[in-house]
């Protein structure tokens, strides 16, 4: 769940850009918002952006300030990380870090880019910051299914959900697939290789899917969050969701096969709930069992509870917004 305690207490927030590829526009919407937020008072500085970025960027990036980043060599060339000391000694209210996956090099204050912002937040200063959905940790398998390769530097899912925004940043497979042939993602000279490899319309098409899944599921955790705070009963029906209650009175293995079926066609959330009912007889404890290993095996969540079955069925059901 995003909050603004997500990394301790006094820390600072966090936003992260969110898209599925490169050359989405993540970037310059970032950089848009820091001048927007500029404009209303606060303090903001570019902590890292690559000086090819910076190049394209330069009628956005106007009047921001620059914390000049520690430059590196790696094998004869030149790479650059965040400076973190100096970030420190200046603490601006906000600084904006691109490529939040970006694997450090050695001898820097940490082994990755999302760790130098952690360090940053937890000692009050906010940070924008962008991220591709194929580094999220719990996505690496579903990546590499889609790409056929396993992304070598992965973020942890509790950055994200430590961020007190996320905002998925857009743009159609063919649209991007465009600028990449006009040469305005890779060098001209890339243009062919790129389209051929991980720009192959079908892939983005996939990672478009993931990203805009895991925006919903936070909107709906927000939502969830939301209603509590406020203390609204009534369900709001903004996304399907499928709650199978489980009994182990007679099998339920056919209503479990049918509620998983009916969630994959509507990109639905699927629960089984089971309500305590005293002690069970070996038959009962086998019906149960063989239940809760066809969820386990279809990925279905299920939650146990104790009380009177209706009441907890349907108070799981209000404050769960099924």
């Amino acid at each position: 769940m995003g909050n603004a305690t997500g990394f301790g207490p006094g820390a600072g927030k966090l936003k992260i850009f969110l898209s599925y590829a490169a050359g989405v526009g993540k970037i310059r919407v970032m950089v848009e918002e820091a001048g927007r937020r500029k404009g209303r008072g606060q303090d903001v500085v570019i902590g890292i952006l690559e000086p090819t970025i910076r190049e394209k960027l330069v009628d956005a990036i106007d009047g921001l300030e620059i914390i000049e980043p520690v430059s590196f060599e790696y094998g004869g060339e030149t790479g650059y990380e965040l400076n973190i000391p100096a970030i420190l000694e200046r603490r601006p209210d906000l600084v904006l870090i691109d490529n939040i996956a970006h694997a450090n090099a050695n001898g820097s204050s940490h082994g990755h880019r999302w760790e130098d912002a952690e360090e940053l937040l937890k000692r009050g200063i906010g940070v924008l910051a962008t991220m591709n959905i194929g580094h999220l940790e719990s996505l690496a398998d579903t990546v590499r299914d889609i790409t056929g390769v396993r992304e070598p530097h992965v973020v942890p899912d509790r950055f994200l959900r430590g961020a007190a925004e996320v905002e998925l940043v857009d743009l159609t497979p063919k649209a991007l697939i465009n600028r990449i042939s006009r040469g305005e993602v890779v060098a001209e000279h890339k243009v062919a290789e790129a389209l051929a490899g991980r720009y192959r319309e079908v892939e983005l098409t996939a990672l478009r899917e993931l990203a805009m899944r895991e925006v919903a599921g936070r909107v709906d955790e927000d939502l969830v969050e939301t209603k509590k705070e406020e203390r609204i009963v009534r369900p709001w029906q903004t996304s399907d969701k499928i709650l199978l209650c489980i009994t182990p009175k007679r099998s339920s293995l056919r209503l479990i096969r049918r509620g998983w079926r009916m969630g994959q066609k509507l990109h639905g959330q699927v629960v089984g709930i089971y309500v305590t009912e005293g002690k069970l007889d070996e038959t009962e404890r086998k019906v149960l069992a063989d239940d809760f290993a066809l969820c386990e095996r279809l990925g279905i969540q299920t939650v146990t509870l104790d009380g009177d079955p209706g009441e907890r069925i349907v108070a799981y059901a209000q404050e769960n917004n099924v």
